[in-house]
């Protein structure tokens, strides 16, 4: 995780933003604290990343690449005024430990935003931010199998926005961030799905962190929240209504370095933190 002492909303690269709207420093850092105090107390170590002026969005460090085992694929940022954040994120990868591994020049690929472990299966969305190329070549690099499903509404302009795995074998998702092949995808490959509704996927509910069977989410779903718990889980809802002026929420703000829940390999013990 990354403190929010920079965050702002300095420019605009996906409808959620506006510069003239702003963000309020004392709440985004408010909410932050209550998400990572969460966190603390579900049992997790956080390694805070130190925030850099300039970079407002540093803070949603889910962007930053894919952690798998000790490889750490950083992200190519699509729009110039993010690309600053990767020499941050590699110095850090490597500072961990990881194999650093950088996608080919021409490529776009926003990590952990756009490419989500369900079980053996990576699902990557692209369109927006990410292309279908890279996650060819992710596969490739890693030897997985790769899922590409194009994004259609540019609201949700991250898998990570519309599509959160909670288990190998479930996930909750948004239908209407898909086209029907991305949908039909989804509910062929993953057995136990949640379909979230329309208006509490506007509520960035689907951008969730899944520890063990707790899952944070922003508040605003009560209807998820209850699908949640008929299957067994417990829901942590927060406000993080400051990032998600800027398009992200608890997913966005993490990293998970030691393996997702819903990651075979991380079931197979390969995983580890550093």
């Amino acid at each position: 995780m990354c403190p929010p002492d920079h965050f702002g909303i300095e420019y605009e690269i996906n409808p959620w933003m506006n510069v003239r709207q702003g963000a309020d420093p004392a709440r985004a850092s408010a909410q932050w604290l209550a998400l990572e105090a969460t966190l603390l107390d579900l049992g997790v170590e956080v390694d805070r990343l130190a925030p850099a002026p300039g970079l407002p969005d540093l803070v949603f460090t889910a962007n930053a690449g894919l952690v798998h085992r000790r490889t750490f694929i950083v992200s190519r940022f699509r729009f110039g005024v993010r690309q600053g954040e990767t020499p941050h994120f590699e110095a850090w990868a490597r500072g961990r430990g990881f194999e650093v591994v950088s996608p080919p020049e021409g490529m776009n690929f926003e990590g952990a935003g756009d490419a989500l472990f369900c079980g053996e299966t990576l699902f990557a969305g692209y369109r927006f931010r990410s292309d279908v190329r890279s996650h060819q070549w992710v596969g490739e690099r890693l030897g997985v199998e790769v899922l590409p499903m194009e994004l259609v509404d540019p609201r949700y302009y991250h898998l990570d926005t519309c599509f959160c795995p909670i288990a190998p074998d479930a996930a909750l998702y948004y239908p209407g961030a898909f086209d029907e092949y991305g949908r039909s995808v989804i509910r062929a490959r993953i057995p136990t799905l949640i379909e979230v509704r329309a208006e509490e996927a506007q509520s960035f509910s689907c951008n969730a962190v899944v520890v063990g069977r707790t899952v944070m989410l922003n508040r605003g779903a009560p209807r998820l929240a209850e699908d949640l718990e008929r299957l067994g889980y417990a829901t942590r809802p927060l406000d993080l209504s400051e990032f998600i002026k800027s398009g992200g929420s608890a997913k966005c703000l993490t990293l998970r370095i030691d393996g997702e829940e819903a990651a075979a390999w991380k079931a197979g013990g390969a995983g580890g933190s550093p």
